[in-house]
């Protein structure tokens, strides 16, 4: 794995406590994305991961790995190893290099699973490409999720235009449910919530039997995430908060547009 060298041995580094996801290509964004990887367009007059960093940093969760693919040295290199960042403090990053390892993004779980190694036993993991501005990440939340059974902590928002039909369901108890895509919109279907991409997780969801994949991910298998959480969904392993705070997933050139009206 291509870490910064300061953290290049698991045993020896003191294990992040987020991740951001800042790999994917960027296709919709297109041609902006052609020259910037997504995750650096700027919003509001400072690139767009940088507000989950500032809010994780904020809230004392400034260990933070970066998985990168599509121009992923733009990243390291405007950020560096350690970078303050102003009204929030001091950021201490390191990187998981997919396109340098294996020529490929390896998707959510993938990446994810590529990086356990130098991750802590619960994490935050938040997508380098949407816009959070409010959101809290709180240390209540992460005592609260590392005192349950639940293999992770999903962070829910109303349905945007562009995902009318959601992505889980809320149960009253607080847990995310695995419900049929082809009941969404009908009258008697139980709501669905588009997924923030914010959530907790405890490195046990990334290991046997949950996930298959090899903690470090040494083949580079790309996998995605939905399936996982779906299949812990249905054993109940899964918890949720619905989130009404301002929320976008800047997915196309008309969406960033629109922030920096």
């Amino acid at each position: 794995m291509s870490l910064n060298p300061a953290v290049s041995k698991p045993e020896a580094e003191a294990k992040a406590n987020a991740m951001i996801l800042a790999a994917g290509r960027g296709e919709r964004m297109r041609p902006l994305t052609d020259h910037t990887p997504k995750p650096l367009l700027s919003v509001r007059g400072k690139p767009l991961m940088q507000w989950p960093m500032e809010g994780l940093v904020r809230a004392g969760f400034g260990r933070i790995l970066i998985n990168t693919a599509w121009l992923g040295e733009r990243i390291q290199g405007h950020y560096g190893s350690a970078a303050p960042l102003a009204g929030a403090g001091m950021a201490h990053l390191s990187y998981s290099n997919e396109a340098q390892d294996f020529g490929y993004a390896l998707e959510t779980a993938g990446g994810i699973s590529r990086a356990l190694p130098h991750l802590a036993e619960v994490f935050w993991v938040v997508a380098g490409d949407v816009f959070v501005p409010e959101f809290k990440f709180e240390a209540l939340a992460v005592q609260q999720f590392t005192a349950s059974k639940q293999l992770a902590h999903l962070w829910l928002v109303p349905n945007p235009p562009h995902n009318p039909l959601g992505d889980f369901g809320l149960s009253g108890q607080g847990l995310a449910l695995n419900l049929p895509k082809e009941q969404a919109g009908s009258q008697s279907a139980q709501a669905r919530y588009t997924f923030s991409t914010i959530a907790l997780y405890r490195r046990a969801f990334f290991d046997m039997p949950h996930c298959d994949i090899v903690p470090g991910n040494p083949q580079g298998t790309a996998a995605a995430l939905a399936p996982l959480l779906r299949a812990a969904m249905d054993q109940g392993l899964v918890s949720a908060t619905l989130y009404t705070g301002p929320w976008t997933d800047v997915g196309t050139p008309e969406r960033l547009a629109q922030l920096n009206a």
